[in-house]
């Protein structure tokens, strides 16, 4: 009975070795250049959603001001 409880001691490193090699190889390493790239396509994506947003806002305060007027 005694090897039993040497087995449940010795279980939990073994399994933790056994997981991280298992996990690895499964990471993908991104370089600075990827990195730029997505942030620079984020930029560029919210550069153009604040422009649509402004012209919006525009066209909303012209619709007001008529409204006004009327």
């Amino acid at each position: 009975m005694e090897w039993l409880s040497y087995l449940l001691i010795l279980l939990c490193p073994i399994m933790m070795i056994l997981c991280m090699k298992s996990h690895g190889g499964k990471h993908k390493h991104y370089d600075e250049t990827d990195i730029l790239k997505n942030l620079n396509k984020k930029i560029k994506y919210l550069q153009e959603e604040n422009e649509m947003q402004r012209e919006e806002i525009i066209f909303l305060l012209e619709l007001v001001k008529k409204e006004k007027e009327s």
